[in-house]
């Protein structure tokens, strides 16, 4: 019977993994203008981005006061296709609502 080394690991293979990355994020965000209102701006934070109403309402007074709100922040096609949704629905329903997406760094 042979004897056992401390040095050597017989008949293990190990496979070293490479380390994947977490995928950049960027923010949605959502421009104040004159003319869509601010139910319907709360109405978009809460269907397309899943908001409660009682923080769709803070994102839409964001916009309001500031003039900008950050409406979420997701992987980039996540964020452009909420983005592109949000556009439709606001030209849909004759608002002028402006939706852009930036990178966090």
């Amino acid at each position: 019977m042979p004897k056992p080394t401390p040095d050597r690991d017989e008949g293990l293979l190990v496979k070293e993994r490479a380390l994947t990355k977490e995928p950049p994020l960027f923010r949605v965000l959502l421009h104040n203008d004159d003319y869509t209102t601010m139910p319907f701006v709360v109405y978009v934070l809460q269907h397309i981005f899943h908001h409660s109403e009682a923080e769709a309402m803070r994102i839409m007074l964001n916009v309001h006061r500031r003039g900008l709100g950050v409406a979420g922040i997701y992987p980039h096609e996540i964020a452009e296709t909420k983005m592109m949704q949000t556009i439709q629905l606001a030209r849909a329903n004759e608002f002028p609502l402006l939706c852009t997406i930036e990178p966090t760094d």
